[in-house]
């Protein structure tokens, strides 16, 4: 399974593509769509910038489904609502490109990425490189984006194992307890 992950941000988004084969995960690619350029600009070009970079992305390397984190408020109401119209520019390109889309919070990453979710940025950098056996450490925003993907990942092949259990009748006897 193919899964591209998404760091949404509005002056920078960080994306990951990256390959699970059961637990073996090996890495696509990553970088950033970046609208540093264009502050000043009205918003809706900066959103559409966004939009078509994960268009593009999407394109390129076909992911079976994809991951987007999700945004807690800051302090400044303006910048969280700015972010979330960027966060909400990414979920309609992916969409819009028939892709399933998961979502997780910080916490979830670090906790799946870095085994804790009080991990610092260069923490979840490091590890990241580790598991996906990068030469050197990715950038902050694609590494949180390749984060999201590992997240997925793990998560998905989870749900799978439950699946198959629950299709071997492990949770027959559970079903037929709480229903007498």
């Amino acid at each position: 399974m193919r899964i591209l992950g998404i760091d949404p941000g509005l002056q920078t988004t960080g994306f990951g593509v990256v390959d699970a084969h059961g637990q073996q995960l090996s890495y696509v690619a990553s970088g950033t769509i970046s609208t540093r350029h264009m502050v000043g600009e009205p918003l809706a070009l900066r959103l559409k910038v966004l939009f078509d970079g994960i268009g593009e992305i999407s394109e390129r390397y076909q992911p079976d489904a994809a991951a987007v984190e999700i945004i807690f408020v800051n302090v400044n109401p303006q910048s969280t609502l700015m972010l979330g119209q960027a966060r909400g520019a990414c979920l309609t390109a992916l969409v819009a490109n028939r892709l399933n889309v998961a979502e997780y919070t910080a916490l979830q990453m670090k906790q799946a990425v870095a085994g804790h979710g009080n991990a610092a940025k260069a923490q979840v950098q490091e590890m990241v490189k580790r598991l996906l056996n990068l030469p050197g450490v990715p950038g902050a925003d694609a590494a949180d984006a390749l984060g999201i993907a590992i997240t997925h990942a793990h998560v998905g092949h989870s749900l799978a194992r439950l699946g198959d259990a629950v299709k071997k009748g492990a949770g027959a006897s559970y079903r037929q307890g709480r229903t007498r």
